[in-house]
């Protein structure tokens, strides 16, 4: 089949990330990866130059080219035109400015034949937290829309935990990938760095850790296989629920205040169903399963006994 049929869509690679946030390095890795690279001609858009570079040995090898913009306004549906017809590429690979927004590229018209394949965002961990709290709706940017996030330069002070429930809260299927300046790489979760004791006959779940036990139990649901717990919320009924269940959940706020929705999971129950206005203290045991409303494996909860309680200081979740 011709490469160039319309069939074949033109796979984009893009990466983005604040300055010297790795990205040239990632990439460098991906051309210098005989699994990844097997001779395609590769088109690497740089949108900002850092420190490191391309060496031309990496290129030839590659079969890579570089083009280089200097602003946003460069990037036009007559430059990707220009270069789709120039370099005839069989892929294509963004290195992105993230300052200039990542919707804002979205938007741009590009070639019927290129389509993306998937979005890396590449992470500081030595910024990572002065960039969430002075540029947060930019930072988050990325990661809300990443298949894949990178924390790099991570040592033993790296708060991996925090980090990952911050970014796992923005996007819950991204894959998140913490590189360590020795060189390993880990995906930076560990029993042993939860908030609550995991060894307890009943884990005791506070009011503040409901988010991380959620996001945890989606991320490991087998973790907590045959565990019994304690925790506070409410019930909620939704539609095609299985017979005798409710959900059982809180609001939670994910970025900013127009992000609040429902997190939760099915709870089986026996007796009388809660009321969907009360607030109440759920002992449960756990079952890992799949789970009809994610539409993938995790957790349902088999309601032991529930008690009415206040509601919690703070009604809503946050992840960080």
């Amino acid at each position: 089949m011709s490469e160039y049929s319309e069939e074949y869509k033109t796979p984009i690679y893009l990466i983005t990330g604040f300055l010297e946030s790795g990205k040239t390095s990632l990439i460098k890795n991906m051309l210098d990866d005989e699994g990844f690279s097997s001779g395609e001609r590769t088109l690497v858009i740089v949108c900002e130059e850092g420190i490191e570079e391309y060496e031309k040995e990496l290129l030839i090898k590659a079969n890579a080219v570089i083009e280089t913009v200097d602003s946003f306004e460069d990037l036009t549906e007559t430059f990707f035109k220009s270069v789709n017809a120039k370099y005839m590429p069989e892929r294509i690979i963004i290195e992105y400015n993230s300052v200039w927004g990542i919707e804002n590229l979205f938007r741009v018209k590009k070639p019927g034949d290129w389509e993306l394949a998937q979005m890396v965002a590449m992470i500081d961990a030595t910024t990572f937290e002065n960039y969430m709290t002075n540029m947060r709706n930019l930072m988050t940017e990325a990661p809300k829309l990443a298949d894949l996030i990178i924390f790099n330069r991570c040592d033993e002070n790296t708060k991996k935990s925090q980090y990952r429930r911050t970014v796992k809260a923005l996007n819950p299927t991204c894959n998140v990938i913490f590189e360590n300046t020795d060189g390993t790489s880990d995906d930076g979760v560990g029993e042993e760095d939860l908030p609550y004791d995991m060894k307890a006959e009943v884990i005791e779940i506070s009011d503040t850790d409901f988010g991380t036990w959620y996001l945890d139990a989606m991320e490991h649901p087998k973790r907590y296989d045959g565990r019994t717990i304690h925790v506070k919320g409410q019930a909620f009924r939704l539609e095609n629920l299985p017979k005798k269940t409710y959900v059982f959940g809180r609001y939670a706020m994910t970025c900013c205040v127009d992000d609040i929705g429902g997190i939760g999971f099915i709870c089986q129950y026996a007796g009388r169903r809660p009321k969907e206005e009360d607030w109440i203290y759920l002992t449960a045991k756990i079952e890992a399963s799949f789970s009809p409303i994610h539409g993938r494996d995790a957790i349902i909860l088999i309601e032991q006994k529930y008690d009415v309680t206040e509601k919690p200081e703070e009604e809503l979740v946050y992840f960080n």
